[in-house]
């Protein structure tokens, strides 16, 4: 198979997105670390459960919404319970299955962060763009997003990270 290398154009942009999404994230973990005293993940974990009814989700439901692993879930949700700002419980439909919960502290701090958060996110990408290109830019990352996700069986489906088995052979445990 001969390789399809990227034209001078492609990589370009490929370089851009990069350095794009590397500082972008980091801009946002470092205004979140500061003001809310919690990474971007975390953040991210209780905005969902946030916006989902009764402020709770099964655990496989929130590592496939958050696109993260099922064992750093397992993590950050362990860690954000620790603190007070979610708990764990356990699934009435399936007993292997656990839920995570919104606390009431964990409203409230997400409540104060928020407000940080979104300021961050609008100077960093909004603020650079038109509405045009707001709109370009959703159709771009919903259609990666489709490739990448796939569409059925036998598209690589496997291989997404809220589906990968933990190293410690525990897929079945949440």
């Amino acid at each position: 198979m001969t390789t399809r290398w990227l034209t001078p154009e492609e990589q370009r942009a490929w370089r851009a997105y990069i350095a794009a999404t590397m500082l972008l994230e980091d801009a946002l973990d470092r205004q979140l670390q500061q003001e809310a005293g919690m990474p971007h993940i975390y953040y991210s974990i209780l905005a969902t459960l946030s916006e989902t009814p009764e402020h709770r989700l099964r655990m496989t439901d929130l590592a496939e919404q958050l696109k993260i692993t099922r064992s750093r879930l397992t993590y950050a949700v362990a860690r954000l319970e620790k603190d007070g700002l979610l708990r764990r419980e356990g699934c009435t439909s399936d007993r292997r299955g656990s839920l995570a919960a919104l606390t009431e502290e964990g409203l409230a701090v997400l409540e104060r962060a928020a407000p940080g958060h979104v300021e961050t996110v609008r100077a960093h990408i909004f603020d650079h763009l038109s509405p045009e290109q707001v709109a370009q830019l959703e159709e771009i990352f919903t259609g990666i997003t489709k490739g990448l996700v796939g569409e059925g069986p036998g598209d690589g489906q496997g291989d997404l990270p809220w589906l990968r088995r933990s190293s410690t052979g525990c897929a079945g445990t949440e």
